[in-house]
């Protein structure tokens, strides 16, 4: 299973969003820091969640790093978080 269908399955499993996106942008990202061959390094994740109702920005994102913090040790390099409370 790839990184990005890794991720994508915990977050709905931790958070039941209402909407979900998970991309892969290592391509963007050719030749700098963190990148490699193959990809799977530079991540951005959109996600809608009531999950997140009434928490700030920093707990939503301290939830979603600690949700995937195994592929953040794993190889992930970059990780860029838009997320909203439904």
């Amino acid at each position: 299973m790839s990184v990005k269908e890794t991720m994508t399955r915990k977050l709905e499993a931790a958070f039941a969003p209402a909407s979900l996106t998970v991309l892969d942008e290592s391509d963007q990202h050719h030749g700098h820091g963190g990148w490699r061959e193959g990809g799977e390094t530079h991540f951005r994740i959109k996600i809608v969640s009531p999950a997140f109702k009434g928490k700030s920005r920093v707990d939503i994102h301290r939830a979603i790093n600690a949700c995937v913090a195994e592929e953040l040790k794993g190889g992930v390099h970059a990780l860029a978080i838009e997320a909203k409370a439904e």
